[in-house]
């Protein structure tokens, strides 16, 4: 049998002529290149935008970099505008939404998946069939839920909704799947029960789907505009991605950008630290689908 791990579109003999060489690396440069531009644009046109007058934002909107850079539109932003203050509002509704998200995918991934309850497989079929049902169908009925248990302008309304998230606990449970069962029957043999099989062996072996399923509940509750504005009226606890829409009416533009701007920054970085556990977590869960 040929071994056919090193094929590709195009065969060792083609890459070795000196026109099919040249025409893989320009077309390697070129997508390259439109990568950057689609991940890096819109970043790097909010920096430009956070650093210039508002003036020049409306006289020349497409200039690639402020002629005169005004660094004191980020402090203007954090005090006049009080993007601190939203982001710390932001920061508490993430934090709490990223907890509960996480919760509730592992041990709900885990009863499925090692546990397996008589009725485990509707259990895991009702699941999925929520990742087809628009969050905006079920809106007001969650609205007229919170609001019967008293939680509308509080943290709890944002965080517990977070919670019914299917798509974490498919991931999630995916990964528990691969991982060799013969470690849940040895630590069942030595009289470990389910809560320090769950803690002990599944979840040390588990840090890179819970760095992937830990950013996609960070990005989802970090952008979420419509449920924190419905379930939160106060004002004042709003957190960035509902503020800032709001003080865009009456504020200069260049610091509604600059808050744009602040508000950017925190998931890269989270990214950025955590992107070699995301990135295995990712891998491993693809080898098993």
């Amino acid at each position: 049998m040929s071994d056919d791990r090193g094929r590709g579109i195009v065969s060792d003999l083609d890459r070795r002529r000196p026109a099919m060489r040249w025409s893989l690396r320009l077309t390697q440069g070129v997508l390259l290149m439109a990568t950057l531009v689609v991940g890096l644009g819109p970043i790097l046109w909010t920096a430009k935008g956070a650093l210039s007058s508002t003036q020049e934002l409306l006289r020349e909107p497409l200039r690639l970099w402020p002629s005169d850079v005004r660094w004191e539109n980020l402090a203007a932003a954090w005090t006049e505008l009080r993007v601190g203050h939203y982001l710390l509002n932001t920061v508490v509704l993430v934090g709490g939404s990223w907890f509960v998200q996480l919760f509730v995918a592992a041990t709900g991934a885990f009863a499925l998946s090692v546990l397996r309850p008589r009725f485990g497989r509707l259990i895991y079929g009702a699941v999925l069939v929520t990742l087809f049902v628009p969050s905006t169908v079920s809106l007001v009925a969650l609205y007229l839920t919170v609001l019967d248990l008293s939680l509308v302008d509080t943290p709890w309304a944002v965080w517990l909704p977070a919670g019914a998230h299917a798509f974490n606990v498919l991931i999630m449970k995916q990964f528990f799947d691969a991982l060799p069962r013969e470690l849940y029957q040895a630590a069942q043999v030595d009289g470990a029960g389910p809560f320090r099989l769950f803690w002990q062996i599944v979840l040390p072996m588990s840090r890179p789907i819970l760095a992937v399923v830990s950013l996609l509940a960070v990005m989802d509750a970090w952008k979420d505009f419509l449920w924190p504005m419905v379930a939160i009226s106060d004002a004042e606890a709003h957190p960035l991605a509902v503020a800032l829409p709001r003080l865009a009416e009456t504020a200069e533009q260049n610091q509604v950008i600059a808050g744009m701007l602040v508000a950017i920054v925190p998931p890269v970085l989270l990214f950025l630290v955590f992107q070699r556990h995301i990135i295995r977590g990712i891998s491993f869960t693809g080898l098993k689908g």
